[in-house]
This record gives structure tokens, C-alpha cells and sequence, in this order.
């Protein structure tokens, strides 16, 4: 295909993503109230009391709005995949092709069981362990947009993080990963995910290891995705 015959294709594939996304991003706004609900659960379960507050005349407006988008997301997270599926495809070869189907689950799924990690562990633990280190007189009073900004950081960098056997599937089926490469560099790897999980928990050591922890384990699941993809192309 000509260079661009391909940007055109791409254009199309954005305006498909951004019309998934944004069509995900109304339906999540039906639902907005009771989404802020379950997200502003954690807060309620804590050791020592936190309030949260409306600092902002459109606070409340940025961040339904802002809320609607990353659901509108990851509703379209499966399209998204899809797309971006179809215009990597005519370079790869036939056998690779096949994958498409258990990619878009796979990475589905992962993503979501990231989200899910991060609300029910890392959140509540990182909540409890910032309200804990106040001081008697001083409340824990907290702006919205900021306890938001902070718990979709967590959740979505958990979610993209569970994408890491994902990651590893794609480059064994074009063969750039094998698991025995990925066994020799173990040692490395713990190192990176270690630095990985600093920069997308806050600085305590429990969030630290609560990412770090799960991630090591994603890593051995990964060798072992490398393994079945290789032991099939070679079978």
C-alpha cells in the first residue's frame, strides 16, 4: 500500500477510536452519579475520618466530565484494540493474524483486573496510610478534583501496568521476545519493575509494594505467555 494510502487508513482508524471513545463517554455520563458513588467509596471505610470538598465553581462539572471520558475509555478500550489490530495486520503474516480474537479479550480483561487491583488494594491502603500520618486538630478536608486526579492516576496506571502479558504475547508472536531471553534478564526486569511501581504509587512503601508485588508475579505469567505462544509457533 502507498504511504498515503496508509495515513488515510490511519485517519479512518483514529476517527473510528475517537468515535468508540466518545459514544463510550455519553453512556458512561448516564451513569455518572453512581460511578462517583462506588469511587468515593474507599474514602468512607478509613481509620481516621476524610472530607471531601468542592473548591472549585466548576469542580463538580470538570470532573463528571472528566470521569465520562476515562470510562468512555475504557468502554472503547476493545475498539480501540480492534483498530489498532487492523492496521498493524496486513504486515503480519498469516498464522499471526489468528491472535486477533484472544488479543482484544486478553487485553481487555487485564486492563480491567488492573482497575479492579487498584480500587479494592492500593487505594484503600495509600487512603488509609495518608490519613493516618495527620496531626490531632487538623482535619483531613480534601479537594475533590485532587482525590479524583489521584485515584484515576492509580487505577489507570494499575490497568495499563496488568497489560504487561499483553505486551509480552504481541512480541512473541513477532518473535522480538522468547522466554528464555526474558529468564535471563529476570534480575533486570525485577529492578525496572520496581522503579515502574515508585513512579505510579504515591511515595509510601506499602503502595510500593503493593504494586511491586503483583507486577513480579505478571512478569512470571509473561515468561509463561512467551512460552506458549513460542512452544505453538514451533509445534
Amino acid at each position: 500500500m502507498p504511504f498515503l494510502d496508509h495515513l488515510e487508513e490511519l485517519r479512518w482508524r483514529l476517527v473510528k477510536s475517537l468515535g468508540s471513545v466518545l459514544i463510550g463517554a455519553v453512556i458512561t455520563f448516564f451513569f455518572i452519579d453512581e460511578l462517583i458513588d462506588i469511587l468515593i467509596r474507599p474514602t468512607q471505610d478509613l481509620s481516621a475520618p476524610m472530607d471531601l470538598q468542592v473548591l472549585k465553581v466548576q469542580g463538580m462539572f470538570m470532573i463528571k466530565w472528566g470521569i465520562a471520558l476515562i470510562g468512555g475509555v475504557v468502554l472503547a478500550l476493545p475498539v480501540l484494540t480492534y483498530q489498532l489490530w487492523k492496521f498493524i495486520a496486513p504486515g503480519l503474516y498469516l498464522n499471526e493474524k489468528k491472535y486477533a480474537a484472544p488479543l482484544i479479550i486478553f487485553t481487555y480483561l487485564s486492563f480491567l483486573i488492573g482497575l479492579i487491583f487498584a480500587y479494592t488494594v492500593i487505594i484503600p491502603f495509600s487512603l488509609d496510610f495518608f490519613t493516618s500520618v495527620g496531626m490531632s486538630g487538623i482535619q483531613n478536608n480534601f479537594s475533590i478534583n485532587y482525590y479524583f486526579n489521584f485515584i484515576t492516576w492509580l487505577m489507570l496506571g494499575s490497568g495499563f501496568i496488568f497489560e504487561l502479558p499483553v505486551l509480552v504475547f504481541i512480541l512473541s508472536v513477532v518473535g522480538l521476545l522468547t522466554p528464555a531471553f526474558m529468564s535471563h534478564y529476570r534480575r533486570h526486569a525485577g529492578i525496572v519493575i520496581l522503579i515502574l511501581s515508585a513512579f505510579i504509587t504515591p511515595p509510601d512503601p506499602v503502595s510500593l509494594v503493593l504494586m511491586s508485588i503483583p507486577l513480579l508475579a505478571l512478569y512470571e505469567i509473561s515468561i509463561g505467555v512467551s512460552w506458549l505462544v513460542n512452544r505453538r509457533k514451533h509445534g
